[in-house]
């Protein structure tokens, strides 16, 4: 049986990339509100200094930006409120551990549609420094004049 999943990207973290290394790759779904998934189908969305904490054996969201929906009326929701994702047992014990090793942090790579529902793909991660980030520009500008180089040829 072949599966059809259909995946369409809300918003990405670029900056991610940039800042952090990253370890593991987890899905997780997300609890929202109506207007906040109207608004994620506008693309009002933003994960930029967004990440995640675990609390009570349950995974957070914390400040990633879902704009107000525009006809939403005295129902609308918080923009930068907590929001819950949803992981399995197992998979949080195993953030939890990672977590508390030194270093490691969760964030947001992306938020999209898969079936009409709303996941967000989290990563562990480690901060990188300063001479991490130039030495991975040098790497990019390499990359890219070989490849002008070959274009060329």
């Amino acid at each position: 049986m072949i599966e059809n999943f259909e995946e369409k990207n809300i918003t990405v973290n670029r900056k991610a990339q940039h800042e952090y290394f990253i370890k593991q790759k987890y899905e997780a779904g997300i609890v929202l509100v109506g207007t906040e998934v109207k608004a994620l189908r506008q693309n009002k969305a933003s994960l930029v200094d967004s990440y995640a904490v675990i609390q009570n054996d349950e995974v957070w969201l914390i400040n990633a930006n879902i704009s107000v929906y525009d006809q939403g009326s005295y129902n609308n929701h918080d923009p930068l409120r907590k929001r819950k994702l949803l992981l399995k047992k197992n998979e949080i014990r195993k953030l939890k551990r990672a977590i508390e090793e030194k270093g490691n942090t969760l964030i947001p790579l992306r938020m999209y549609f898969k079936n009409g529902k709303v996941k967000v793909e989290l990563a562990l991660a480690t901060g990188k420094k300063k001479y991490d980030k130039r030495e991975d520009i040098a790497k990019r500008d390499f990359n890219r004049e070989m490849q002008r180089k070959f274009r060329q040829k």
